[in-house]
């Protein structure tokens, strides 16, 4: 971080008094910091500490976090005020690069000459928040019909580890940014080193990184580094979106580890944690996120974010925390994960505000409450099924039962970013072909076609091949 010698010059001073792992208490001489400004050590600008706490009473005591030069700091040292908050490098030169928190590049290029740096706290005008109406496709068949993608909306990918979050992530990386030709910033929040090297030569390799930020903060650097990778990815979004008046899209894995670091700062600090053990500042931190990810006058920002399950309880109150800024929740499970089918998305257990006829048409409307009533109907005959066998079903029922099983298989796919892997080519299906294919699978035109030639086609004149 470039620091302002005239600022400095004039600024408070104070020193070290005592060291908590990475919590630092700070004792000012003259005037307090505000929360969140950067303080410096006086003989060792590179070494940033950032305010949480301020306490007043006959001296001002800081409590910081410390943010790089951990080895550096120690008792007695003289540290600077800043008067300014966290600043992170905002412009098109990011392009195709992977960044830290600070801006620094990470994939062994060149350090990143910007015009422009941004605070990565920032307010947003309310007043010119506007609502998207438009679909964007996505190509993938269980997305675009259960839960679409609305243009300056946001998507949750809500599943336990190994479910299939990050792969569903990366192919609509790859479809909206490669199809849709539009920018990406992507924040990735306490993931391991091998899945952020893995997804750079991904984006490389299907030729979406040179539209592409990667704000990289991986699950070893520390809680105050991780915690501010969703704020450095809403800043430079931001950017593109106010700035540029570009549409662009935001994509996090995983939106959990952010309160998970929140709640790792919150423990350092001292703080009583609320009931469930997450920290009292919970909803406000997740807040100050999300609410900044919209579209304005000036441009739009849609986002997907993948939101980890632990121990795959829905309930659990850190994600409870994030459901409500979703406008669409995606829910995989580990039962149809299992059974093998790709995306493993529950479609009973997801749900979107988007399926109107004003957005998505009147007839994907009417088909899509068709499907789920179907598919309920469905999961009921199921346990008779598993009982008595399939044999025992009146003939309507079985003919139900029969066609649910038939939108189930047609809405996996394979996906283009894992072609190397499972040797099968991906596919991209548009809205149309999906509602066309779901319309004929519930008006009976195909009930003659075995349920299992539904599995992985691409549209279904697909069957016909």
């Amino acid at each position: 971080m470039e620091v302002n010698e005239e600022k400095l010059s004039g600024s408070g001073e104070g020193y070290i008094r005592a060291i908590h792992g990475e919590v630092v208490e700070i004792e000012m001489y003259e005037k307090s910091p505000f929360l969140r400004e950067i303080l410096v050590l006086k003989d060792n600008e590179d070494v940033l500490l950032e305010v949480h706490r301020v306490s007043v009473d006959q001296t001002f005591i800081c409590s910081c976090v410390v943010l790089s030069g951990f080895k550096k700091i120690f008792r007695g040292a003289k540290v600077l005020r800043t008067k300014e908050p966290l600043k992170v490098p905002v412009g098109k030169e990011l392009l195709g690069k992977v960044v830290d928190v600070f801006g620094n590049p990470r994939d062994g290029s060149l350090p990143v000459e910007t015009k422009e740096k941004w605070p990565i706290y920032r307010k947003l005008a309310y007043e010119e928040v506007v609502s998207g109406e438009s679909v964007v496709q996505t190509g993938i068949k269980a997305i675009d019909f259960f839960t679409p993608l609305v243009k300056g909306e946001e998507i949750g990918l809500f599943g336990g580890a190994g479910v299939g979050k990050t792969i569903l992530l990366i192919e609509l990386m790859h479809n909206v940014v490669f199809h849709q030709k539009s920018l990406m910033v992507f924040g990735g929040l306490g993931e391991r080193i091998r899945e952020g090297h893995e997804l750079y030569e991904t984006l490389k390799e299907v030729g979406v990184l040179p539209s592409a930020v990667l704000v990289y903060g991986q699950m070893d650097e520390a809680a105050s580094v991780r915690a501010n990778v969703g704020y450095v990815t809403a800043t430079i979004a931001e950017y593109f979106r106010d700035s540029l008046g570009q549409d662009t899209f935001v994509f996090i894995d995983n939106i959990y580890r952010f309160l998970q670091a929140g709640n790792e700062l919150s423990m350092m600090l001292g703080d009583i944690p609320s009931e469930g053990g997450y920290q009292s500042t919970l909803k406000s931190e997740i807040g100050n996120l999300e609410e900044r990810l919209v579209s304005t006058k000036s441009g739009g920002i849609t986002s997907v974010q993948a939101v980890y399950v632990p121990a795959d309880d829905i309930t659990d109150a850190g994600v409870q925390a994030i459901l409500p800024y979703f406008d669409s929740n995606a829910v995989l499970s580990r039962d149809i994960y299992q059974e093998g089918r790709y995306p493993a998305i529950d479609f009973l257990a997801s749900s979107s505000t988007s399926v109107t006829p004003n957005i998505v048409g009147q007839k994907h409307h009417d088909l899509f409450l068709e499907a789920k009533k179907v598919l309920e109907q469905h999961k009921n005959l199921e346990q008779i099924v598993s009982i008595v066998g399939e044999a025992e079903l009146s003939v309507e029922n079985r003919t139900i039962y029969h066609r649910a099983q038939k939108i189930l298989n047609f809405m996996t796919q394979t996906f283009s970013v894992v072609e190397n892997q499972t040797g099968k080519p991906g596919k991209y299906v548009k809205v149309e072909e999906t509602v066309q294919g779901v319309e004929a699978i519930l008006k009976g035109d195909l009930d003659d076609v075995l349920p299992e030639k539904f599995l992985y086609i691409g549209g279904i004149n697909e069957l016909e091949k």
